[in-house]
């Protein structure tokens, strides 16, 4: 293991790296086509036949949740007739699944949109939602790499092709907090504390380094004046979601819950659930720092199997567990808290405990924000290693690497353990 001496990454749980190998340093998304990313579908989702229009969303430098609103302005619709199976990049080329209801194929015909096409594909008698999709497959390009030379090159990627494929930390990488904004954990955790004033001026008024200085003077402004209206007048059309919010504010001075509520329900949901990955991340490194690996459990780790089974690891099971293990058939998981009881008992539990006590966050909290959200957030086990097998070539001083991952895994996590890079040249 190694630790990471980004800032960054060590404020959101990204601690260590797998491989002691020196960094191949560069660049990631020099262009959208640099980083290539294609859904592979689950069989017969849906039937054959039923209201909901099955399309292919191929993107290319889109934030999914604006492409589906404009889609859905095309349309005519409400953007809450669209479901989708997984999030995906902005900055990217990306073959996705998407779900209309009540849309023809003719009407599909009809959009023209910019670096966007639709494709239907088949009816269906189910809407696509979150998770329903088999892996994704990527193709990304890292380029101009730090190394003294192709050979030293191809060497340091050969060591890290290894270390990827026996597992490196299953992270959730930059993006689930926002890639030029890292911020939506603590916009989940002000929900969570029901500090909803805290939630909006996080999304509204913190600033970040790579942002236009334009929008960072407009930020602070209204996070010292709280001038709605104002900041109406500063801040730049494109920043939908900001607006949406100030518009209500403008008319409701103080109701910081209701400005929430002008989100969509989705993004609402994305602020509780990263702040559940940054609680995952956080307790994986602590399981670093105390000397615990990836592979060798610890007595009470949680056991999670590829048919969803779990079981305990215990002193009389254990060099049957390390064979499991080493033949992939499961692996050491760590609890992501939710609204179900939670009672720590083993070595990752209790760390999970500890820091849900650091922010004075318990079940109930989950709870209440569920209703809000209207989401459900029940809690779910999770693989603390995450192993692909890697298709690298070296080109000068770039690297195309080639690799499939299942649903909810991250291709940065794999990206930053080749790269050992500032994470900013991750986004």
């Amino acid at each position: 293991m190694r630790p990471s001496p980004w800032p960054l990454e060590r404020e959101l749980g990204m601690r260590w790296y797998a491989s002691d190998e020196d960094g191949i340093g560069g660049s990631l998304r020099t262009s959208p086509g640099d980083f290539v990313v294609e859904e592979i579908p689950l069989p017969a989702k849906g039937g054959s036949e039923g209201p909901y229009l099955i399309c292919l969303l191929t993107k290319k430098n889109w934030e999914l949740q604006h492409a589906v609103k404009e889609i859905a302005k095309r349309l005519g619709v409400s953007h809450r007739r669209i479901g989708w199976a997984g999030t995906k990049d902005r900055n990217a080329v990306t073959r996705q699944w998407i779900s209309l209801y009540n849309i023809t194929p003719g009407q599909v015909a009809e959009i023209r949109l910019k670096d966007i096409t639709l494709e239907p594909v088949k009816q269906a008698n189910e809407a696509l939602s979150l998770g329903d999709l088999a892996g994704n497959r990527f193709a990304i390009a890292i380029r101009n790499c730090t190394a003294a030379g192709t050979a030293d090159l191809a060497m340091q990627v050969a060591g890290i092709d290894r270390a990827v494929s026996a597992g490196v930390p299953n992270y959730f990488g930059i993006q689930r907090f926002g890639a030029i904004r890292p911020v939506t954990h603590v916009v989940g955790e002000g929900i969570l504390r029901g500090d909803y004033e805290r939630a909006v001026a996080t999304y509204i008024g913190k600033e970040f380094p790579l942002e236009a200085e334009h929008v960072k003077e407009a930020r602070k402004a209204w996070l010292e004046s709280r001038d709605a209206k104002e900041a109406l007048r500063t801040l730049p059309v494109q920043m939908g979601y900001e607006r949406a919010m100030l518009s209500y504010l403008a008319t409701h001075d103080g109701d910081y819950a209701g400005a929430l509520l002008e989100l969509p329900p989705r993004l609402l949901s994305m602020f509780i659930s990263a702040f559940q990955s940054y609680i995952f991340n956080c307790a994986l490194s602590r399981r670093f720092e105390d000397g615990h690996s990836l592979t060798v459990p610890v007595e009470g780790d949680r056991l999670l199997f590829a048919n969803g089974r779990t079981d305990t690891a215990t002193k009389e099971n254990a060099h049957a567990v390390s064979l499991h293990i080493a033949r992939g058939r499961c692996g050491i998981a760590l609890f992501m808290p939710g609204r179900a009881p939670f009672s720590p008992t083993s070595h990752g539990e209790r760390a999970t405990g500890a820091l849900l006590a650091e922010y004075g966050i318990a079940p109930a909290d989950f709870a209440a924000a569920s209703a809000f959200v209207k989401t459900k957030f029940d809690g779910a086990w999770r693989p603390i290693s995450l192993a692909t097998a890697i298709e690298s070539k070296v080109e000068g001083n770039d690297v195309a690497l080639s690799f499939t991952l299942p649903p909810g895994h991250y291709a940065t996590t794999v990206c930053r353990e080749f790269m050992k890079a500032d994470p900013v040249r991750m986004v």
